[in-house]
């Protein structure tokens, strides 16, 4: 495995990151594909012994239930200090006022229970789900340098958002001598590349670390167009992300399967090793509902695509309607 610096802070991170929303009992997900503790435990395990060191989860994962069994299998298989650990808060944790979103209350409250669930003392980075319109800038960004000057969180990361309101954080941090963002998590692979316009490049010249979550488009670039697995007729978000461009979308996908299958190598290695190949992408967030998925994440790593393979992947890309927001 590999390792780089996330953003401009001494914090190493492992190129490749687990999210771990994939792990928690269907009967809290509401997912049927959620695998329960028993089968998350070797997902976890195996990432380790392939030296991954960054652990994706956030509060609203199953209500909680992905920090409790991440914390757990921890806890277990490694040393706090050989791990990075990273979750969010925004999304609603319960019904009716202050249940979610990043005021001064919430965040407050919720850090407390998320580490209470993944039983430690201190998350490494802790990012923001979402963009809060209803809250103060000011008030949000204050709270989480005070997580900080507690001890309750190392570095803070970002989510989802416009590459305005990123770089309006970054100014009203610096500003108030708050603590920056490090890192940027959000929405980007072969299938949506938006982001290139000018979130990258921001990212790029502020040295924040960008964490691309769904890095295989929910599986679509895993598989021929055609194929389907137990999670694609069971994911309704994958339908809101990716639906509206499915004629252009396909083109791309077979082009990802022409190159795997002249290279002899799974799809996941050739849309993952492009990823991991642009500017700012320091880590993907991957979820794996099998262990080779991890295996062959972790051989992405080693894979370094021509400069036509890569032309050959990007060709066939239309602008797509900005979605992952919400």
């Amino acid at each position: 495995m590999k390792f780089t610096k996330l953003g401009r802070s001494g914090l190493d991170v492992s190129r490749l990151c687990l999210g771990c929303m994939t792990y928690a009992p269907p009967s809290r997900s509401g997912y049927a594909w959620s695998l329960d503790e028993e089968k998350s435990r070797p997902f976890i395990r195996q990432a380790l012994e392939l030296g991954i060191n960054f652990f994706d989860t956030a509060n609203a994962y199953s209500k909680g239930a992905s920090e409790e069994i991440l914390g757990r299998a921890l806890k277990d298989f490694a040393r706090r200090d050989e791990v990075v650990i990273t979750s969010k808060v925004f999304m609603p944790m319960r019904p009716g006022p202050n249940g979610g979103g990043l005021s001064r209350k919430v965040i407050m409250h919720e850090i407390d229970q998320s580490l209470t669930r993944l039983g430690t003392d201190y998350i490494d980075l802790y990012q923001i789900h979402r963009w809060d319109y209803n809250t103060p800038l000011e008030e949000t960004l204050e709270a989480l340098h005070d997580l900080v000057k507690m001890g309750k969180v190392r570095y803070l990361g970002a989510s989802s958002m416009f590459a305005w309101q990123l770089c309006k954080a970054q100014y009203v941090a610096d500003k108030n001598g708050w603590t920056r963002f490090i890192s940027m998590q959000n929405h980007m692979n072969l299938l949506y590349r938006e982001e290139e316009r000018e979130m990258l490049g921001l990212c790029q010249a502020e040295g924040v670390s960008v964490t691309p979550w769904s890095p295989l488009a929910r599986g679509k670039l895993t598989r021929p167009w055609d194929a389907s697995s137990d999670r694609s007729g069971n994911d309704a978000y994958a339908c809101t992300l990716y639906d509206a461009t499915q004629e252009a979308d396909r083109q791309v996908v077979e082009a990802v399967t022409r190159i795997a299958t002249a290279r002899g190598v799974p799809q996941a290695q050739i849309a993952m090793a492009w990823l991991l190949q642009k500017p700012a992408v320091a880590s993907p967030v991957m979820g794996a509902t099998r262990i080779e998925h991890l295996q062959d994440a972790a051989a992405a790593v080693e894979l370094t695509l021509e400069a036509d393979e890569i032309q050959q992947l990007e060709a066939p890309y239309v602008p797509h309607a900005v979605v992952g927001f919400s």
